[in-house]
């Protein structure tokens, strides 16, 4: 037994050196790209396997899974950044890897997610190394300038999105682009919104659109949602929304929100004061956007977590109150 037990260790030792030593000639192997200079993008959160996939297909490798299993070996899957990548000489693996892992990139990339608030992209952009961060010594009100925007707050005025930029450029480049995108998305689908809404102006849908991004958790819930404010607008109710109770608090949040939280009058809190905000309180995506101009046709006026990302409508404050008890308590 023994003696089997040792064979086997000895088989493994030398498949293991055989693998290493594999892996260490491949790496070392220039790469046969047919078309040079090559470009690829590598995205923000790309992980070690989807970028072997993406590598392959774009023809700068020609094996994907031992591509993946060289990085696993060497654990270069924390160390990927984003951007797009130009090969202009020949390189091996190992080179690859490297010139991803240093971020040596043609296009540095920075990603909006929708739902963000202002407080986050700013600092989304500090922490970009590859930018110029002109906009980091300016009030709001200086920025808001710089890239041509008419209003007075910046929240909710940038389209969240993918952004490509020269490495070393202005971040301002990259505000002023999101800012016009989003000018862009609103008046488009403000066009085509649906008739009676109760709106006076394009920035007050942005505003609804921002609240329906921060209640939607189901994609799909977004125009229901919408037709929920909607309808509370038309009848003069509250709008009773936590997240711009959230807002309001801004760094006084501490993640649990209280009865006095909603008891405590802010410019944004919804629970004490009638109609919209004065501001959006996030980036709305424009999925929510188009819902908030062209909302579900119903008559509900409530909806409760089923705590799965999903919700039950009501139209009227008895069958709420049965789908609270069964939800929430």
């Amino acid at each position: 037994m023994m003696k089997l037990i040792k064979r086997l260790f000895v088989l493994a030792v030398l498949a293991a050196l055989m693998l290493a030593g594999g892996l260490a000639w491949y790496g070392n192997q220039p790469l046969h790209i047919e078309l040079q200079p090559k470009t690829f993008n590598v995205m923000p959160g790309t992980h070690l396997r989807s970028l072997s996939v993406m590598l392959e297909r774009e023809g700068v490798i020609g094996n994907a899974p031992v591509f993946w299993l060289l990085g696993r070996v060497l654990g270069k899957g924390a160390a990927l950044k984003a951007g797009v990548y130009t090969l202009d000489k020949p390189l091996t693996p190992l080179a690859l890897y490297g010139m991803i892992e240093r971020g040596e990139v043609s296009q540095a990339v920075v990603q909006f997610i929708e739902g963000w608030n202002w407080r986050e992209v700013r600092a989304a952009l500090a922490a970009l190394p590859l930018l110029k961060h002109d906009s980091a010594g300016m009030s709001d009100a200086e920025l808001l300038q710089a890239i041509g925007a008419e209003e007075s707050h910046p929240e909710g005025l940038l389209f969240p999105d993918t952004y490509f930029y020269a490495p070393h450029s202005s971040d301002l480049n990259v505000l002023r682009r999101a800012y016009r995108l989003q000018q862009e998305k609103l008046m488009a689908a403000w066009a085509t919104r649906a008739p009676g809404l109760p709106y006076r102006t394009p920035y007050e849908a942005l505003i609804m659109a921002s609240i329906v991004e921060k209640e939607t958790g189901a994609a799909f819930e977004r125009p229901q949602i919408a037709a929920v404010f909607m309808n509370r607008l038309r009848l003069g109710m509250r709008l009773q929304t936590d997240p711009t109770v959230i807002y309001g608090m801004g760094e006084r949040f501490g993640g649990n929100l209280r009865r006095i939280d909603l008891q405590t009058d802010t410019p944004y809190n919804t629970y004490t004061r009638a109609g919209l905000p004065s501001t959006p309180i996030a980036m709305p995506s424009e999925a929510a956007i188009q819902a908030a101009l062209n909302p579900a046709k119903t008559d509900a006026l409530y909806f409760v977590s089923r705590n799965d990302g999903t919700h039950v409508f009501s139209s009227n404050l008895d069958a709420h109150n049965r789908a609270v008890n069964r939800y929430q308590r």
